[in-house]
């Protein structure tokens, strides 16, 4: 008589292996994902780098060609190309770390232009971006025109010159008061005020020889005034145009939240 094997019962402790390789394949993965985010991460990284050594380079605080800083972030990309991306456009490396004495400028003007200043005809007073030499309508405009007085001229190409001596960034601003004007040049005082800027500009470019990137105009109608409209004596004062001379190039400059929506495509108007 045969008897059967006595079964017994078998564990397999074993099992574990199935859910912990499923584990060690889940890490993998994510290890992966990671590490494939780290390397965008460390591309970003780079460039922020490069932008920021590019704008200090620019203020004068970094010289051209010092990529340590860069190839620290970017794993050692070589500094030649470095050195391209935050390098400065040819021909305005020298200009962009020059500076300008705004006090020894505003003395300079100051000596040249003594007699208008006497007659009040302009006015100079350091702003939050600049000096500020203010044109008043009486000693260089006819009331309603754009052009230059011709009586005016010689002040104005002493200015100009002084400007072209200097590697400033300028900004000029036309203002005027707020009474209504309307003729068949300017139907507006926004385009009075745009006017007289760009003619400004316009002379500064073709009769000085300033460079048109080193100059802007912006125009603000009756907006802007340094002294009350009530009565004439400040609507005197408040037709003007504003030279406003900055300390450095002008790309470096950021234009007043007021000239957004002024500077550019204003209109014009009448002092």
């Amino acid at each position: 008589m045969r008897y059967g094997r006595r079964k017994t019962d078998y564990v397999n402790h074993e099992r574990w292996l199935v859910s912990y390789a499923d584990f060690v394949t889940l890490l993998f993965a994510f290890f992966v994902v990671m590490y494939a985010s780290a390397e965008l991460d460390r591309a970003k990284a780079a460039h922020l780098s490069q932008v920021i050594a590019s704008g200090f380079q620019q203020l004068g605080m970094f010289q051209a060609g010092d990529d340590s800083s860069t190839q620290a972030v970017s794993g050692g990309a070589p500094a030649a190309s470095l050195a391209r991306l935050t390098s400065p456009v040819p021909g305005q490396a020298e200009s962009l770390e020059q500076k300008v004495d705004l006090a020894a400028l505003r003395a300079e003007l100051e000596k040249a232009l003594a007699a208008e200043m006497r007659r009040n005809e302009v006015v100079m007073h350091m702003g939050p971006d600049g000096l500020v030499v203010s044109l008043r309508e009486m000693g260089f405009f006819d009331s309603g025109s754009a052009n230059v007085k011709a009586d005016a001229t010689p002040a104005f190409d002493r200015i100009a010159q002084i400007l072209a001596a200097h590697p400033c960034g300028v900004r000029i601003e036309g203002h005027t008061d707020p009474v209504p004007i309307h003729t068949a040049q300017f139907a507006s005082n926004w385009e009075l005020s745009t006017g007289r800027a760009t003619e400004l500009v316009k002379l500064l470019i073709e009769q000085h020889g300033l460079p048109p990137e080193r100059l802007a105009a912006a125009g603000y109608a009756e907006f802007h005034p340094v002294a009350s409209n009530d009565s004439p004596q400040g609507r005197q004062m408040n037709r003007r145009v504003d030279i406003v001379i900055l300390a450095g190039p002008l790309h470096l400059q950021v234009l007043p939240s007021s000239a957004s929506a002024t500077a550019g495509d204003a209109a014009k108007g009448k002092s």
